[in-house]
């Protein structure tokens, strides 16, 4: 009997050690974006890219970011293990001023929510001076 338990509970141990390796895992190409000095109302667009270097698909359930003049936007549909993704962000240059916003990212991966950082500056137009 007490070789029945150490069995089951090597199997079990074995089991969960398993299901434990299952998991999607996101790795960004950068968690900075850095828009360096732009002019105000350039194109404020740019991307986050990532790969999922899990064995499971990888679902991006949300993005959110730290202000309003910031947009992001997640893909709807799973990364496959091994495929990679964008995080496109958005943000308004028609605001002057320094760029420190922080995007954050909720998805099914080992590390569930993960913080990206945008920056920059947004230089006044100098015809408007």
């Amino acid at each position: 009997m007490k070789k029945f338990i150490a069995i089951a509970m090597f199997v079990v141990a074995g089991i969960g050690t398993a299901v434990a390796q299952e998991t999607a895992k996101i790795e960004f190409k950068s968690e900075t974006i850095d828009y360096g000095e732009i002019k105000k109302g350039s194109d404020g667009v740019r991307v986050f890219e990532f790969t999922n270097t899990g064995n499971v698909p990888l679902v991006i359930a949300n993005v959110t970011s730290s202000c309003g003049c910031t947009i992001p936007k997640k893909p709807e549909e799973p990364i496959q293990p091994g495929e990679t993704g964008e995080i496109e962000v958005k943000y308004d240059t028609k605001r002057v001023g320094p760029i420190r916003k922080t995007v954050t990212v909720y998805s099914n991966a080992d590390e569930a929510t993960k913080s990206l950082k945008i920056k920059g500056r947004v230089l006044e137009d100098e015809s408007s001076r």
